[in-house]
């Protein structure tokens, strides 16, 4: 005979058994890792160089499939990454997956050595795209002990910014919230009932605020590398202008319209210009969204929004959507297929992570190519403490594309040597032609300058400004590389 109280027993394991198991609750000790980076940048003022070693500690998201999300900045120029048990402390070097995305500020790492224990135990995080204003997230940290830390925060407005490279700008939260800082705060989670909502970019102490890098952008970017052919984001490729003053909505023709902005500039190559949208034309709509005199366009459940969340944020490379504009007062549609310019593609490099400045040496003549990171290494204020020339060339990149230019090629500087004596005070000039062959980039150099004329031992190097031409001997130039190699110059020139 079974007893009450075996029975009573008996019964409950029945039930347990019998009821659907329960997930454990992710919590930030389980579901996030320590990522720690080693960093080194390139040097742009002294091109053959690298910068000291630097160490970044901050925290990824674990995903599916043994993955941890971290953002780009994170592991920018890195030349070694690590992952680290939360708890156990357990590390194990790591590897990023596929492409590294700057625009996006996202990347995926994985372990080199699969033994590794720097996972073990842990919960991935699915992701939740579901957060709209007056929500209340989590953000995540790790104390030294391997403690889990969550702190509350209030999303404020979802909207439209820069992430991590200048006038590259995607969806973003923003939130409200007084957060700690700790050793690993570089990087932080950002969580909606346990799934993953976002990445933290920034946090203002002073006004408790924070921008989140959103879990929509984390899918596409998770998407699109899922299949080994990384395209990354497309861009419609415009500069707008606001088209609030009256007189100015007469004068594009547009007084009778609800909205539209002015485009003011057109990125050769880019997918307006594919398209054949011009500087001077209004755009009204993008696939069927009105957009308004400031160039936002309303979404069903953020509210306003930048319009150009419906190329960055609601399209592929590769798509097609169709633009309504106003074009000298009459109506035009265009259907835009969408496209990503890469960074090396533009006259001007707009970032370079994880390659160094191409540069050629001569005699001691030091040629680059202008990129904005060597006009940034100016400076906070590099626009009035860099070259003027140089920053108003970066400013106006149509001129040198209609000369054919590929890339902008400039004396940056002069080593004293024997081979450019007189011309030590040089600096900063655009170089136009070398032996009468027209400079396009780096590699343009380096065949003009590869042997010199058969008739003359001197290089005749043409600038675009004063002293507008030098003269070089080949072979005392030749000597001196030689002698630079010696005295601690690693390379002579970089073209790739």
């Amino acid at each position: 005979m079974i007893s009450p109280r075996c029975l009573t027993v008996f019964s409950f394991l029945f039930l347990a058994l019998s009821l659907p198991a329960v997930a454990q609750k992710s919590s930030p000790a389980k579901s996030i890792v320590r990522v720690n980076a080693t960093l080194q940048d390139y040097n742009f003022i002294r091109p053959w160089e690298k910068g000291a070693p630097v160490s970044r500690r901050g925290l990824g998201a674990l995903l599916e499939g043994n993955r941890v999300l971290v953002t780009a900045e994170m592991c920018a120029n890195s030349t070694f990454l690590e992952l680290e048990h939360p708890s156990s402390g357990a590390r194990g070097t790591a590897r990023i997956v596929g492409s590294i995305d700057y625009e996006a500020n996202l990347a995926v790492l994985e372990l080199v050595d699969k033994d590794s224990k720097a996972l073990e135990g842990l919960q991935p995080l699915a992701l939740d795209e579901s957060v709209v204003p007056g929500d209340t997230l989590e953000v995540w940290q790790v104390e030294d002990n391997g403690d889990g830390v969550s702190t509350d925060v209030a999303v404020l407005r979802v909207d439209v910014g820069r992430y991590f490279i200048p006038d590259s700008v995607f969806l973003l939260y923003q939130i409200k919230g007084s957060l700690q800082a700790r050793s690993n705060s570089f990087t932080l989670p950002v969580v909606k009932n346990g799934k993953l909502a976002g990445m933290l970019l920034s946090y203002s102490s002073k006004e408790q605020t924070a921008n989140v890098l959103p879990a929509p952008i984390i899918h596409a970017f998770l998407s699109d590398l899922a299949d080994g052919k990384y395209e990354g984001f497309p861009n419609l490729g415009v500069s707008i202008a606001p088209t609030l003053d009256e007189t100015f909505r007469k004068f594009t023709g547009i007084e009778d319209q609800k909205g539209g902005v002015f485009i003011s500039k057109v990125v050769k190559g880019g997918s307006a210009d594919t398209a054949g949208i011009r500087e001077g034309d209004v755009l009204l709509s993008i696939s069927g969204k009105p957009i308004d005199s400031r160039g936002n366009y309303d979404d069903p459940k953020r509210g306003k929004l930048s319009f150009s969340h419906l190329v960055r944020g609601g399209a592929k490379v590769g798509d097609t959507v169709s633009a309504e504009l106003i074009r000298d007062g009459k109506p035009l549609s265009l259907e835009v297929r969408l496209t990503r310019k890469n960074p090396q593609d533009f006259l001007i490099d707009p970032y370079m992570f994880d390659r160094g400045p191409k540069f050629l040496i001569f005699g001691g003549l030091i040629f680059q190519e202008l990129t904005l990171p060597y006009l940034e290494s100016w400076g906070d204020e590099w626009t009035n403490r860099a070259p003027f020339n140089l920053v108003y060339s970066a400013a106006d990149p149509e001129k040198y594309e209609k000369e054919g230019r590929k890339k902008l090629v400039f004396l940056s500087t002069v080593l004293k040597t024997p081979s450019t004596l007189g011309y030590e005070s040089l600096s900063s000039i655009i170089v136009t032609k070398v032996n009468g062959r027209a400079i396009r980039d780096i590699r343009d150099l380096a065949a003009a300058l590869s042997t010199p004329p058969p008739d003359n031992a001197l290089h005749t190097i043409e600038f675009e400004s004063y002293p507008k031409v030098i003269f070089v001997e080949d072979r005392l130039s030749r000597m001196v590389d030689q002698q630079l190699i010696q005295y601690g110059i690693g390379q002579l020139m970089r073209l790739d």
